[in-house]
């Protein structure tokens, strides 16, 4: 008598290689998560930052990176009101941060990251020489994985998805 094995299962991951390859994007989403609400929250709690002018002011950050910016009229908008448009920047970063934590609107909250990432580096970061001192490029293609992947995952759009197609 022979014995036939049934083939192994390719859904379930087995070991711990498995899992790392299941589960490679959750530090990179804890990690810019953190960072983006802490972010935010250190831009809305700093009055220093929220003024359009003084030592470490929205407003004297956006005037000394106006000239060597990549799109100065991107500067010139936010200059237009800078404490406006520090608060926005903060709200959007804690946004995008919990977004990218809870795996809510995952993909949207990346894309924001990125804009933000890209944003942020052609204006404050434009003129950091050589380029690869300034961060937020760095920042900007460590979304780019989450944009595509989004948080399949331990996340809030995991759960809905599954709850999705239960109920179908």
């Amino acid at each position: 008598m022979t014995r036939t094995e049934a083939p192994p299962r390719t859904d379930v991951p087995r070991g711990l290689r498995d899992q790392a390859a299941r589960y490679h994007l959750l530090p990179l989403r804890l990690f810019l998560g953190v960072t983006f609400v802490y972010a935010g929250l250190d831009k809305l709690f700093d009055p220093a930052f929220l003024s359009a002018s003084g030592d470490g002011s929205i407003g004297d950050l956006m005037r000394g990176v106006r000239d060597t910016s990549a799109i100065p009229a991107l500067v010139d908008l936010s200059l237009e009101s800078p404490v406006g448009f520090a608060v926005f920047l903060a709200v959007a970063e804690i946004l995008v941060g919990l977004g990218t934590l809870a795996g809510l609107l995952s993909r949207t909250a990346a894309i924001g990251g990125a804009l933000i990432s890209l944003s942020l580096w052609l204006t404050v970061s434009w003129a950091v020489s050589p380029y690869y001192y300034g961060n937020d490029l760095a920042y900007l293609f460590c979304w780019l994985p989450l944009v595509m992947a989004g948080a399949p995952y331990w996340s809030l759009d995991a759960l809905i998805r599954r709850r999705r197609t239960a109920t179908t």
